[in-house]
């Protein structure tokens, strides 16, 4: 066999692993939804929570960019998407001399929209002001902004402050598909669930996933060879912001809410126990940690206040026993790409 031919079943053989680990995941989903075996609203809050997951993994795994504040996209885009769905009104400037223009209550799509758009600007921001530093520096002006959005969130009319924002419609998807019905709203998060996953699919596996790859292994070659490794983190960052505010806006129709709980400084830690229970750097890594931590929030909800140190000790038991994260070992040992 010639080299060519060896380096071409090399690089073929993770995309197989892939796409399988991607078609089981399809599988399960459509399984889970046929048999009933699994409440509809536990699977959708959990894909909510593991395009979270996966968004933030984009920016940690493969970029190397920790940051201690990424549930401000979750929040904001939650808020966002809420209330336009809810409401429809934007204000602009301040309350007696500024401007309000009533559309009366958006459609479902174009409210979720917004509200991945609107974390997208946001990331825009918060990348612009801390992208150049790296580390526990990166970590903690992200922490910082993100706070200051929190207290925002408190003190802005329209998200009615620790009351949240509830009661919201979930609408008819296109004026076609009523969002009220378990199966079409089950099928609308699954979708686009899906599309998103491939899409960091797809940015990963791309010579600008390649590019971001290098930066977190040797950003000082990457500069060497002539990359703006600036610009590269800042796109990695909006777009993972995005996708994380996509997450947010989502969980808002499909949880009829959105809450301060969505923008506190705990969700940024779920998510990144999340990705680390799952896998850092993997692709699937992330789903099943936001499974497993949501699955531990919903069933052990009953033990109250000891369910953070049940999550605890089994975050620690996790470190020590799967270093990798549970899909990381599993790729390990079978010497797959998962």
């Amino acid at each position: 066999m010639s080299a060519a031919r060896q380096v071409k079943g090399i690089a073929a053989r993770p995309v197989q692993d892939e796409m399988i680990g991607f078609a089981v995941m399809v599988l399960l989903l459509v399984v889970v939804k046929i048999t009933g075996l699994v409440y509809p609203y536990f699977i959708m809050q959990a894909l909510c929570f593991a395009l979270f997951a996966c968004a933030f993994n984009l920016l940690v795994g493969y970029v190397g960019l920790l940051s201690f504040g990424h549930a401000m996209f979750l929040g904001i885009a939650g808020y966002v998407s809420a209330h336009l769905a809810k409401v429809g009104t934007i204000s602009i400037g301040p309350a007696r001399l500024g401007w309000t223009i009533d559309f009366g209550p958006w459609p479902p799509e174009w409210a979720i929209l917004t509200g991945a758009v609107s974390a997208g600007v946001l990331g825009l921001v918060v990348g612009l002001l801390a992208i150049r530093r790296q580390g526990i520096y990166f970590a903690m002006i992200t922490l910082a902004l993100a706070q200051m959005i929190y207290f925002f969130c408190v003190e802005a009319p329209f998200t009615h402050g620790e009351d949240g924002i509830q009661s919201v419609p979930q609408g008819r998807l296109f004026g076609l598909f009523d969002l009220s019905n378990v199966t079409v709203l089950y099928t609308f998060v699954a979708v686009v669930f899906l599309l998103a996953f491939l899409m960091i699919y797809r940015t990963i596996n791309s010579p600008f996933g390649e590019i971001l790859t290098a930066i977190r292994e040797n950003e000082a070659r990457a500069v060497s060879l002539g990359y703006n490794v600036d610009d590269y983190k800042l796109a990695a960052f909006v777009i993972s912001a995005t996708l994380a505010g996509l997450a947010g806006a989502l969980k808002a129709i499909v949880a009829q809410n959105a809450s301060l709980t969505d923008v506190h400084w705990s969700m940024s830690g779920d998510v990144i126990l999340m990705t680390l229970v799952g896998g850092l750097g993997t692709i699937f890594g992330p789903v099943v940690g936001a499974v497993i931590v949501v699955a531990m929030q919903q069933y052990l909800a009953a033990f109250g206040q000891w369910v953070t140190v049940i999550q605890g000790v089994i975050f620690v038991v996790c470190v020590l026993a799967f270093r990798r994260g549970i899909i990381g070992e599993i790729a390990h040992a079978l010497k797959r790409s998962l």
